[in-house]
């Protein structure tokens, strides 16, 4: 057995050691990346088993995962087991064993899922706390250009400002067209704003304003060809599209693994590759060698049951299988889009093109505000969703799940034809 064999085991061992379920059964070793998935129930059955692995709510429709998609039992099981481990050993645990844990669930998580060196990925709270930390790390020189689009996360967008005020630094934003003709519209969206003092572009792997998936290899090899490093927000990508972060030839890559792997709350990731680890500042001083990723990583005493957690989560997503959750989400987005698309007074704001999305899409009722649409879905239909209303984004934004079920989608077509009607 070697080393990534070894890893994903032992991680696999500790989630079946509280949770005896499906998810936690483990492989022996770990199989390829493009190998069959792993054996659950039959085809016929497997998305109904996994819907009965979850605790959902009673008296509504829940299609806002895009913000947080909460945990199987199975997950949750295994997050509380190591909150109680953890508690029984106190500080006998955070000195002796939480150090060594921390790193197989990192190794686990950038062998098995990223495809990455273990040196080069770290365990962060969230997408926010990933790119921020490279923002702020930079190094920057006054005058220094930065690009980045209208429709990114907010919370990025702040920081690039703020090392624009303490730094000098030019920042330049660009707008990606909702729905566009081919891949190089957007990459052209993109090259026309970088200049000889372009240092560093930000780009989103999947809008979440939209779900627009955006051609990150392309852009990134544009950019790359002009001597601008490529930081991507795979907020909502990771874990849902099936990829790895090579495949991608970007610099930097973040993303929440509470979204779409079903980690607890609290859980991101951050990937720099090896090159560009030594000239970036840490967010707080650190012991670390300079070329050690591990110097951006200084987190205090954090809650160790929560990365514990992750392996759990990490068996749940390798039982699905990448390539089937992704066809399932996409499916599932599909067969509610395609019943409105062209639907009087609905507006979809999201491509046309079934590989420019996934399981996220945003929807518009003419005459509707977003925040009146979103009130009336919940009051009326018991529908869930949020208002998105900003960037040339007039609706509410829908996320499904795995086990999110087509009547329930059919459900959201008739409430938005019945609103739309008047």
């Amino acid at each position: 057995m070697d080393k990534r064999e070894f890893l994903f085991a032992a991680g696999s061992a500790m989630s079946a050691a509280v949770t005896g379920s499906w998810f936690g059964a483990r492989p022996r070793a770990v199989a390829p990346r493009d190998a069959a998935p792993s054996q659950g129930p039959a085809p016929g059955d497997f998305w109904a088993e996994l819907r009965a692995r979850y605790r959902l709510p009673e008296g509504y429709v829940d299609l806002e995962h895009g913000y947080y998609s909460r945990m199987s039992e199975d997950v949750l099981d295994a997050f509380v087991g190591h909150a109680r481990d953890v508690n029984r050993d106190a500080a006998f645990y955070m000195r002796r064993k939480q150090p060594q844990d921390k790193l197989e669930v990192r190794s686990t998580l950038a062998t098995t899922i990223a495809g990455v060196s273990p040196d080069e990925l770290i365990l962060t709270r969230n997408t926010t706390e990933s790119l921020d930390t490279v923002i702020a790390g930079f190094p920057w020189q006054r005058g220094d250009e930065a690009v980045f689009a209208e429709q990114d996360y907010h919370a990025m967008q702040s920081m690039f400002r703020q090392v624009s005020r303490r730094h000098g630094v030019v920042t330049k934003v660009v707008s990606v067209p909702i729905d566009p003709q081919s891949d190089d519209e957007v990459v052209e969206v993109y090259r026309r704003a970088i200049t000889e003092r372009t240092r560093l572009l930000m780009v989103c792997h999947m809008i979440n304003l939209t779900g627009h998936v955006l051609p990150i290899r392309k852009i990134a090899d544009m950019a790359h060809e002009r001597s601008v490093q490529v930081m991507v927000d795979g907020a909502h990508a990771f874990a849902h599209l099936d990829f790895e972060i090579p495949d991608l030839g970007c610099d930097y890559y973040g993303a929440s693994l509470h979204k779409w792997l079903g980690a607890p709350l609290g859980c991101g990731m951050l990937y720099v590759s090896k090159q560009r680890v030594e000239p970036l500042w840490p967010l707080f001083g650190d012991h670390h060698a300079v070329d050690s990723i591990d110097k951006l990583n200084h987190t205090g005493t954090h809650p160790a049951h929560t990365d514990l957690a992750i392996h759990a989560a990490i068996t749940q997503h390798r039982t699905i299988g990448a390539a089937r959750k992704e066809q399932r989400l996409r499916a599932l987005q599909r067969h509610w889009t395609d019943q409105v698309r062209d639907a009087k007074g609905i507006v979809l704001n999201t491509p046309r093109d079934p590989q420019r999305s996934c399981a996220i899409a945003n929807v518009g009722v003419e005459g509707v505000t977003p925040v009146q649409l979103e009130k009336r879905l919940f009051d009326e239909f018991h529908i869930h969703t949020v208002a998105i209303d900003g960037v040339g984004v007039r609706g509410v934004r829908v996320t499904p799940q795995c086990y999110t079920t087509t009547d329930e989608l059919d459900r959201l077509v008739a409430a938005l034809k019945a609103i739309a009607a008047g």
